[in-house]
């Protein structure tokens, strides 16, 4: 018989964050027919100064089998921009070449994450698609991270000022190839938001803090799988 899409309630979606001194951030997701759309937003209002300020990537897990997503595009969000690279905005808004989403782990414990710096845990295949927009070569350093909301571009150490580009605002995500009975509520509780360019920096978990049915926080187990390939540390702030 004929699948039918699972659709989310007109502008319905389900939100982490977290604000933690001078970190803030929040990532937003929604369905889209057979699309997961995320938007990941450094919310802070802190001036970015350090690379360990920088948001560069976020982790999160399911209770539904989402081993079949694929990278469709990663753009700038609407009122977002593209700051410190010489050769301005990329075209159309396409960032999908600083950034890469990969699957790690098996069915039962999933650990989805999307990153614009290596870790150690994505490489160069794992990229959205878009052209390599800024040295180094992607995935590596900060490059093409998110500074916070109150930003001053004129501000900055060298790991800041001389990193070829980086967004200011908010990155949007589509992913392919959701199962067509997929409920934003089959997503967990948390969103491990990861800054700078190790694991060893900043790393806070979000919660949802939309209304309704709740599964139980699946962070420890979600993120098990990384500790086999190279030793992930990204529960060790667990801040709200």
């Amino acid at each position: 018989g004929l699948g039918v899409w699972a659709v989310s309630p007109a502008g319905a979606s389900r939100t982490y964050s977290f604000t933690s001194g001078n970190h803030a951030a929040s990532a937003a997701f929604a369905i889209d027919g057979s699309h997961l759309v995320i938007t990941l937003t450094n919310t802070s209002t802190e001036d970015t100064r350090v690379p360990s300020d920088v948001l560069t990537a976020f982790f999160f897990g399911s209770t539904a089998d989402l081993s079949g997503l694929s990278r469709v595009s990663a753009l700038l969000a609407p009122g977002s921009t593209v700051i410190l690279d010489p050769d301005g905005p990329p075209a159309g808004g396409v960032v999908g070449g600083e950034w890469a989403y990969k699957l790690h782990g098996s069915q039962l414990r999933p650990a989805h994450g999307i990153s614009s710096s290596g870790l150690d845990l994505f490489g160069p295949g794992d990229r959205f698609p878009g052209a390599d927009l800024a040295w180094p070569p992607s995935l590596a350093g900060v490059n093409y991270g998110i500074v916070s909301a109150g930003d001053d571009p004129a501000t900055g150490n060298g790991g800041i000022m001389n990193t070829g580009g980086l967004i200011k605002n908010a990155v949007v995500f589509r992913l392919g190839g959701l199962p067509t009975d997929f409920g934003l509520h089959q997503l967990g509780d948390t969103v491990v938001f990861q800054y700078g360019s190790g694991l060893n920096e900043p790393s806070f978990s979000g919660h949802n803090h939309n209304s309704g049915p709740q599964i139980p926080e699946l962070a420890v187990w979600q993120f098990s799988a990384f500790v086999a390939l190279g030793g992930l540390a990204l529960l060790r702030r667990r801040r709200a």
